[in-house]
């Protein structure tokens, strides 16, 4: 009877395709919030006597690298997925959701209360702020917190349902989700900000109103769970026993697997390969392609924005062929390419420089349509919040010092060879790893070949 119960739920593809678009919309919304502010730049710097808040271009850079603050230093990614794996989805689900409502509210006081002239100041360090981006940088931290917590919760979700389904193309539609929520926050917060007068609150209360429906949505998803919880309470698979006998000694089973520091090293590598190129490729292509600039400006917003229709396409194949460590290896390998065709300047022409770009677009769809569904066939469930918390810590930290690397670089060749030196060398040890995470899986039976859907 239990068994029959949760076929019902679990084994139900209506069950388990609105447990997904719930979580999806709430961590849509999570995406949303996290760039809302980033088109405002110019807003936030304007004079108060013009309407702005007066910020300076190290005001807005302090603000916006927040984010991650708490998170790195405090290492409160990792401790929330000891929470996740110990307290378990609901619990960690609500608390992380509840957090980034009270950072958004705490970041919507900092851009519209009246602090007049106060500052912030750290004397010892020879620091200071504008109060009101001081306390919009809190909220944003707080909200941080929040956010990369309910990116891993959402992903033990997907892999609770979706296991033995098609988990790929469940991890993809979700990943597409959140694109759509960062491409609605670039392409609507400016034009809404100048709607209400140029005030650069207005976004941010939408974007409050929209968490709040996504905190709710999760509440609402806390049922359907509980619910998968009891059909299953008699099947050793169950969410609830193995967080049962989750122990902090278990973790050691995470640091000693090879196949998950492949997989980290991978996203470390591959990931630095990509965001941090995004944010310098627009003066490439100008400088070294003629380019238009407004094309050049848009191409790199436009690579996430193609990952909506390509990860979930490459994530059908993960889940009805296999070949996961292969798709990772030749998603690699193609990173690489593109890297050495700019650098050794290939054909300078725009059109050339634009196909390289949709290239490295179907490069970053590919890998992370593999990767992520990989990590549940590496790690036990009761592990997959403290592995996905670790993955994600450690990419965090390679995609804040790459950037200042990469500047560094610029600085002193402004000719990008060296630039691209540094993105061949990311390129070149994901293909490494990922040649090493296919002969690891040979030995290891991972079942990285395999397909996802059990027929």
């Amino acid at each position: 009877m239990t068994e029959l119960i949760r076929k019902k739920l679990s084994d139900s593809a209506g069950a388990r395709w609105t447990a997904l678009f719930i979580v999806a919309f709430t961590m849509m919304m999570g995406y949303f919030i996290t760039d809302v502010m980033s088109p405002l730049e110019v807003l936030l710097e304007t004079s108060k006597a013009q309407g702005g808040l007066g910020w300076s271009s190290s005001d807005y850079g302090f603000f916006a690298g927040s984010y991650g603050l708490i998170n790195v230093f405090l290492l409160m990614l990792f401790f929330g997925g000891l929470i996740l794996d110990k307290m378990g989805i609901r619990f960690t689900g609500v608390m992380a959701s509840g957090l980034m409502v009270v950072g958004v509210v705490i970041k919507y006081i900092g851009v519209t209360a009246d602090f007049g002239d106060s500052t912030f100041t750290l004397q010892f360090v020879n620091f200071s702020l504008p109060m009101s981006a001081a306390v919009a940088s809190l909220g944003f931290a707080i909200f941080g917190v929040g956010c990369e917590i309910c990116g891993i919760t959402i992903s033990k979700v997907i892999t609770k349902w979706f296991t033995g389904h098609e988990l790929a193309l469940a991890m993809g539609v979700q990943v597409g989700l959140a694109r759509l929520g960062t491409t609605a926050a670039m392409a609507g917060s400016l034009p809404l900000a100048k709607a209400f007068g140029n005030h650069v609150s207005a976004p941010i209360l939408l974007g409050l109103v929209l968490l709040i429906a996504g905190f709710l949505a999760f509440i609402v998803y806390t049922v359907m769970d509980k619910k998968l919880d009891a059909s299953a309470e008699a099947s050793a698979q169950s969410e609830s026993t193995e967080d049962e006998g989750f122990h902090f000694a278990d973790l050691k089973f995470i640091f000693t697997n090879p196949g998950f520091w492949c997989i980290t090293l991978l996203c470390l590598m591959f990931y630095s390969g990509v965001f941090p190129f995004l944010k310098f490729a627009t003066k490439l292509m100008v400088e070294n392609y003629g380019v238009p600039s407004s094309l050049a400006g848009s191409l790199p917003g436009a690579i996430p924005l193609g990952t909506i229709i390509l990860t979930p396409l490459f994530g059908t194949i993960y889940d009805r062929i296999g070949k996961g460590a292969t798709l990772m290896l030749i998603g690699s390998v193609m990173l690489t390419l593109v890297h050495v065709i700019f650098m050794l300047h290939i054909l300078p022409v725009g059109w050339f420089a634009v196909i390289m770009m949709i290239v490295l677009g179907i490069a970053f769809s590919l890998v992370p349509s593999a990767m992520w569904p990989s990590v549940p066939k590496i790690i036990p469930m009761k592990l997959l919040g403290s592995a996905y918390a670790i993955i994600f810590y450690i990419q965090n930290i390679g995609l804040s010092l790459v950037p200042m690397a990469i500047g560094k670089i610029n600085k002193a060749d402004p000719t990008f060879t060296g630039m691209e030196t540094f993105f061949i060398g990311c390129g070149t040890a994901a293909i490494i790893v990922a040649s090493a995470l296919l002969f690891i899986d040979k030995r290891k039976n991972y079942g990285l070949q395999q397909a996802n859907v059990k027929k």
